[in-house]
């Protein structure tokens, strides 16, 4: 069957939605989307007439470019108040001659969450660290090995209900069935692992709009996270009081104009506004630059000061994502700033290519590999969506293998 998923990430600045195909490991986007986000701030429903209303605009954008309804998603969920709690639990396996199956793995991982959450609070991700066959620790894929009981130590992630449910009441206004759920930084990290990080304690920075996400991860493990009510839209705001343009203007300026790093910028390159006031001013990008490039320092050391806030350990690694990364000169200002491991996570994916997309398309991923784990196929498309996609003259949908149908069973529910 083909696997096809649909990624939602609702952030203060703009929704994004990924709906990707994944076959032999490779990652396939079908259609991407960014629109504008209204009713949100900071990860929080404000305002949830316009919450809908955006993402109903979002919604309708990514259908147009499939030719199918969305019915089915992952998606992301704030992040406030989140808390990481380690957990285990043991199960004995059932049969003659017991064999750890995905369906196993699946009843200890159900097993393990049991008692585990407060009643006020709501699991969202629930990740495992290692299993144990009967005497034998410290197994990651116990799949196929034999033995009478079965064994794990996991990581649980839980939110507030208060924060999750109004966030998750958007998706049901709006027709959505929310199949998954999971933090953006977990998507962040799915999309950037590979087998040298997945060995390593790392940090994820997201700058997204309003806020800094700074997440600890060692072995693939969220184990520490951390928010700073700071983002790119401080950007935004130093130039609107440096030159007295407007907030739609500053953004025009960072996005269109400027770079980040000072010594790259052309003081002969120049742009003109026109003030409220009707007032004509003429900026280089020299001296706007160096504006963009302070801010952007003092959030990437802010970011590192929180990141040994949270371990004294040595990091490996820092991997930087979110759309203000795209701003020319970035991972030369980021290696000055935090030194030589720090890097862009490089979301240079054909549909996506741009950081904002990160967590939408890394949950699909991660959702993707969630079901291996427990042998678990699923599509949040039928056969009949999936063929009508074909017909709508989607150039990245994949081939069909020689003797495969169309026809395959799709599992449609959770």
């Amino acid at each position: 069957m083909r696997k096809i998923y649909t990624g939602i990430d609702i952030g203060s600045d703009s929704i994004k939605i990924v709906v990707a195909e994944i076959k032999n490991d490779n990652f396939y986007v079908l259609a991407s989307t960014s629109k504008k986000s209204n009713g949100i701030s900071r990860g929080l429903v404000v305002d949830s007439d316009e919450a809908k209303k955006a993402l109903k605009s979002a919604i309708d954008d990514i259908e147009s470019q499939i030719g199918v309804r969305i019915d089915k998603a992952i998606v992301t969920v704030p992040s406030k108040n989140r808390k990481l709690r380690i957990v285990s639990s043991t199960i004995k396996l059932k049969g003659e001659n017991p064999t750890v199956t995905g369906s196993e793995i699946a009843r200890v991982l159900e097993d393990v969450v049991i008692g585990a959450v407060r009643d006020e609070d709501e699991l969202v991700t629930t990740t495992p660290i290692v299993f144990n066959v009967d005497d034998r620790e410290n197994i990651i894929n116990p799949k196929n090995m034999e033995g009478k009981k079965l064994g794990v130590k996991a990581v649980i992630g839980v939110v507030p209900k208060q924060y999750l449910y109004p966030y998750l009441n958007l998706f049901s206004d709006v027709g959505i069935e929310v199949i998954d759920i999971a933090f953006g930084s977990i998507g962040d990290y799915a999309l950037a692992s590979n087998k040298a990080i997945d060995r390593e304690l790392g940090a994820i920075i997201n700058i997204g709009e309003e806020t800094i996400n700074i997440s600890i991860f060692n072995k693939t493990i969220l184990i520490k996270n951390e928010i700073i009510k700071l983002g790119s839209k401080n950007v935004d705001k130093d130039l609107l009081y440096m030159y007295g343009v407007d907030l739609e203007q500053a953004r025009f300026l960072k996005e269109n104009f400027a770079l980040s790093m000072s010594k790259e910028a052309d003081a002969n390159d120049t742009i003109e506004l026109e003030l409220n006031s009707g007032e004509i001013l003429t900026l280089n990008q020299k001296d706007v630059t160096r504006i963009v490039e302070a801010r952007i320092v003092e959030l990437l050391k802010l970011a590192k000061k929180e990141i040994n806030n949270l371990t004294n350990r040595k990091i490996s690694y820092i991997i930087v994502t979110g759309g203000i990364t795209g701003l020319t000169g970035f991972s030369t200002v980021l290696e000055k700033a935090l030194g030589v491991e720090a890097y862009v996570l490089n979301a240079n994916i054909m549909g996506i290519r741009n950081n904002k997309f990160s967590s939408a398309a890394g949950i699909i991923k991660y959702y993707d590999k969630k079901m291996d784990l427990i042998e678990k196929k699923y599509s949040m498309f039928s056969k009949e969506q999936v063929n009508t996609m074909m017909a709508f003259s989607n150039g990245n949908m994949v081939p069909l293998d020689e003797g495969t149908s169309t026809n395959d069973n799709y599992v449609n529910n959770n």
